[in-house]
């Protein structure tokens, strides 16, 4: 399951540290993250929780960006 969405990131440099973070979190098959679109698509683990995934992963983007906002 592929799921696309809104986040607030405020520079090209941080939001590919983040995509990094977001395909390392468990449950994440893999992950894009568009600077200029400030949106990012998550490719989800067959089963996986979505609310639970992205909770890990806005947890592990705010240790790159501790005032990144991801709407889901």
């Amino acid at each position: 399951m592929t799921k696309t969405y809104k986040i607030d990131v405020d520079c090209a440099n941080c939001a590919a540290k983040m995509e990094e973070a977001t395909k390392k979190t468990a449950g994440v098959k893999n992950a894009n993250v568009n600077f200029m679109m400030l949106k990012m698509t998550v490719d989800f683990e067959d089963g996986a929780d979505e609310k639970k995934v992205m909770k890990d992963v806005l947890k592990n983007c705010k240790k790159v960006e501790d005032d990144c906002e991801i709407e889901f």
